[in-house]
């Protein structure tokens, strides 16, 4: 039986037509309210960053924990500003890599930030393999050493069954975020309430959180950036929800009152379980293995079972690990498919019709990062991706600025993106303080991509000049899904 229609389309959203939508695809179902997306955005923000790296933070600053965070959450809203504009101006599901194209019309830099994007996906669910595996240990009582094969081998047997359950197929739902959301906030709600009680009895030491610890030889300033850096991973997720569009009541009005007041909500959470965390537990106690919370727990409510927040962060991190490989191997197959890379990576298994070949590659490379990386360096690497790519959003909606809309949109002070790419790219430069592993596993990531889109390229391009594959010149070069395949008429060169 057909579902109800369709309701009609929101004032001031343009109908997509011509160019932006040749498919004869019908278009998606506007299901989505302003409650529901907000908790699709606190959702996706909230998850492995929190729950594994506040001791890592605790670890660069000592007791003023709370202050990298909150530095993240200002660039995070500055960032913020300029998807707002970005989705409200083009109201329909894309993200960087579409926003990068529209502005500069560099085929090779738009492939890049559409690979970025995977590979952030990639060191985040890698980080989210080491934190199970960490809560886990708690959890049952192994007593393993962080770091140990015992620990890695764990993380692995993890990442596995999340490639098991990507390859069986995992339909999500909004209703399956909503409880996916709750569960993910209510152990950050414990921590918080637990911290709030232990204080008020006299537990703990809150002066701990205005210490400000920095190592001989360094200021300040740079020891906050540096931790600002980690931090920032905790605050990635917002940009996901521009995807969701097409598929969101009146974007235009909804998306800036709804995204900013997700990205407070997490933010002020964030900042609560940081001073509650090092109130209760010392900040060279707390950045010490890949379970902070957990001793918090267990300093602050003795009595409460240890074992049930265990699994509360476990079920978090899954999550954020599962989402994040789906989107990884989703992202390499619409590549492969557009012929951006080897059509080989763009296989399906054909009783489950899932990209089989992309699950096994993105598998493969996150065992390499599970099982040569730590929990730090993951994180970190995710942060720098991902503020790569966000330098180049913020530019981008500058430049697009030529590009007039026939509808109002949310315009962001023109001061916002600036100060968003000069604080973003400030924190992927050396300047911030930001550790060399961050660069090189980012380095490494970014050279397996371009290889293989230079090798399916040069292949291509000498059958097509042979005659033996005869296609259309435009497909060779490469672009990410969904995207133009010429511009102003011409073919790629």
């Amino acid at each position: 039986m057909p579902g109800p229609p369709d309701p009609p389309p929101a004032a001031g959203v343009p109908v997509v037509t011509g160019p932006e939508r040749t498919t004869g695809q019908p278009a998606l179902r506007r299901v989505m309210g302003p409650g529901l997306l907000l908790l699709f955005i606190v959702g996706d923000i909230l998850g492995t960053g929190i729950y594994a790296l506040t001791g890592k933070v605790a670890g660069e600053v000592g007791g003023a924990v709370w202050l990298p965070f909150l530095v993240a959450f200002a660039v995070a809203m500055l960032t913020a500003a300029s998807y707002l504009e970005l989705v409200t101006k083009y109201p329909r599901a894309g993200g960087a890599a579409v926003y990068t194209h529209r502005a500069f019309r560099v085929h090779f830099l738009t492939f890049l930030v559409a690979f970025t994007v995977m590979c952030s996906g990639l060191t985040s669910a890698s980080s989210a393999a080491i934190a199970f595996a960490g809560n886990l240990d708690q959890a049952v009582g192994l007593e393993l050493a962080s770091g140990t094969w015992p620990l890695i081998g764990i993380a692995l047997c993890f990442i596995t069954a999340v490639a098991v359950v990507n390859l069986r197929g995992v339909a999500e739902s909004v209703r399956l975020n909503v409880v996916l959301t709750c569960v993910e906030l209510s152990g950050l709600l414990i921590i918080i309430a637990i911290g709030a009680w232990a204080i008020s009895q006299g537990q703990g030491d809150l002066s701990r959180a205005g210490q400000l610890r920095v190592d001989q030889g360094e200021s300040p300033f740079r020891a906050v950036t540096a931790a600002t850096a980690l931090a920032f991973f905790a605050l990635v997720g917002f940009e996901d929800s521009v995807n969701m569009a097409e598929e969101t009541r009146d974007p235009v009005k909804i998306f800036p009152k709804i995204m900013l007041t997700g990205l407070t909500i997490t933010g002020v959470v964030y900042i609560l379980v940081a001073i509650a965390s090092v109130t209760l537990v010392s900040p060279e106690d707390l950045g010490q293995g890949e379970t902070p919370l957990l001793k918090v727990v267990a300093a602050g409510a003795p009595a409460f079972p240890v074992w049930v927040f265990a699994f509360i962060t476990m079920f978090a991190v899954a999550n954020s690990a599962l989402i994040n490989m789906l989107m990884a191997s989703r992202l390499l197959y619409g590549m492969a498919n557009e012929q951006v890379l080897p059509p080989v990576l763009g296989r399906v298994l054909p009783g489950r019709r899932t990209p089989w070949v992309a699950i096994v590659f993105t598998t493969a490379i996150a065992v390499g990062l599970i099982t040569f990386a730590d929990l730090a360096t993951l994180g970190g690497t995710t942060s720098l991706l991902l503020l790569g790519v966000f330098t180049v959003t913020n530019v981008a909606v500058l430049v697009l600025r030529r590009d007039p809309a026939d509808h109002r949109h949310f315009r962001a002070p023109t001061v916002l993106p600036i100060l968003g790419a000069v604080c973003c790219a400030f924190l992927v430069s050396p300047l911030s303080g930001r550790a060399t592993d961050d660069y090189r596993i980012a380095a490494i990531l970014l050279v397996v991509g371009v290889g293989l889109w230079a090798l399916h390229w040069g292949v291509n391009r000498i059958l097509f000049h042979r005659g033996t594959r005869p296609e259309d010149p435009s497909r060779l070069s490469g672009h990410p899904p969904d995207l133009p395949r010429q511009r102003e008429g011409r073919p790629y060169p």
